[in-house]
């Protein structure tokens, strides 16, 4: 996959956010780790859907959830802002699946992907393969 300069980059796994953003000339832009923002964790039970716990008795995967809803909420209000163009969402399955629900329509116009492997821990050059290769 070949990135537009200036796209965000979100990489994450449900308990952590990476974000980087694209430089340089195209083909061969390089990925610029960005620091995150500090996110308002989404309680997600409290809003559109119902979620007790004899249906989902796991917290860690409630919290995981919420985490994934809160940046699903931060990347909505960066594309309202228009602060980027484009972006891009590496997460793994299930924290894609999770957030996929939160997008709004705002985001999901400046989406140029997806892809569903869980990077967050991985090197910048092979979340540059990644890319490159998806």
């Amino acid at each position: 996959m070949i990135l537009n300069n200036h796209t965000l980059v979100a990489v994450t796994d449900g308990e952590s956010l990476r974000l980087f953003h694209t430089k340089g000339h195209e083909p061969q832009l390089e990925l610029f780790e960005v620091e995150g923002p500090v996110l308002e964790i989404a309680h997600a039970g409290s809003g559109g859907r119902h979620r007790s716990s004899s249906a989902n008795p796991d917290q860690s995967r409630l919290d995981e959830d919420d985490f994934a809803a809160s940046i699903a909420r931060y990347l909505n209000r960066e594309a309202h802002n228009e602060t980027w163009q484009h972006v891009l969402v590496i997460a793994d399955p299930r924290t894609l699946g999770e957030m996929r629900k939160h997008y709004q329509a705002s985001l999901s116009a400046k989406l140029v992907g997806e892809i569903s492997k869980d990077y967050v821990k991985h090197s910048v050059e092979a979340i540059k393969v990644a890319v490159s290769t998806a």
